[in-house]
């Protein structure tokens, strides 16, 4: 079910079922999307990793996102577009920015708790009812019905990350600091860069983390890169010595170091590596 307005809204609601394709629209300007598994187990595989999900499990995605949908049986998925809602300028709103999209964690996802599902199931249904009215105040409508869903789903990822812990203040830094490792990551490679725009100091990020996170600010800020730089070894054919300076490494050596560090390889070997998978693929799936 699609709804497109006059000044390019789009939003669509869509169940999947085995052998349904899935495709993120490169049309729409900075889609999102929901997925709100419905089937006792899902496997994605995400930048070479396999994640198992199970029933009632959202996965919140971007266009940056590449992920492969190996065994699923039934999912709903919600996708949308910046013209019809835009999470950054109305974060004030649903303060999701940093958590659900746009921030620095690799895939964010949850499993909704069995005393939420209620509330879930309940909104789906309004929404598809709504989907089908073509009143002048749809539009309005489903605007609000995907903000109440986004604030349910927000509030839920900040319990199962233990943000509830902070005061507002506190979590709307952390929040801010993915925002903007996720945006400057490839010029801004200290702490002290991102408190400096946070009007912070680099000790208070570090107390703030260290009550919800086994993860340092300079943790992140590195795993942002690393996960970056194994996307363009993965999905591009740029030279390693291409990467490590548009990663805003001052030489190749230092990237090779920065790379074998966490994954106990060289870039060059790690895209080798790559290579050799794909020369021994068969090339179907199961």
């Amino acid at each position: 079910m699609i709804y497109s307005g006059l000044n390019n809204e789009y939003i669509e609601l869509i169940n999947l079922h085995t052998g349904s394709l899935l495709t993120l629209d490169n049309t729409l300007s900075y889609p999102l999307l929901f997925i709100w598994i419905k089937s006792d187990q899902a496997d994605f595989s995400y930048e070479g990793n396999t994640l198992n999900l199970a029933n009632n499990t959202i996965l919140c995605l971007t266009s940056f996102h590449k992920i492969e949908i190996d065994h699923l049986e039934a999912a709903r998925v919600i996708k949308f577009n910046r013209e019809f809602y835009c999470v950054k300028d109305h974060d004030s709103e649903v303060s999701c920015k940093g958590l659900l999209f746009y921030g620095a964690n690799q895939l964010p996802y949850f499993q909704i708790p069995e005393d939420e599902i209620d509330k879930f199931e309940t909104l789906w249904q309004m929404f598809l009812i709504e989907m089908q009215s073509k009143d002048s105040l749809q539009l309005e409508m489903l605007q609000m019905m995907l903000k109440r869903f986004i604030i349910l789903c927000t509030r839920i990822y900040k319990l199962q990350q233990n943000l509830f812990k902070l005061e507002t203040k506190e979590i709307d830094i952390v929040r801010e600091f993915h925002f903007l490792v996720e945006q400057h990551f490839k010029q801004k490679h200290t702490v002290k860069e991102y408190a400096s725009l946070l009007n912070k100091s680099a000790k208070t990020l570090a107390n703030i983390f260290s009550q919800v996170s086994k993860k340092s600010p300079l943790q992140i800020i590195h795993e942002r890169k690393l996960l970056e730089a194994k996307r363009m070894l993965r999905y591009t054919d740029k030279a390693v010595k291409e990467i490590a300076y548009e990663l805003g490494f001052e030489d190749i050596q230092s990237f090779s170091r920065f790379f074998k560090k966490s994954e106990k390889i060289s870039p060059s070997e790690f895209k080798n590596s790559l290579l050799g998978n794909i020369a021994n693929s068969s090339g179907t799936k199961t």
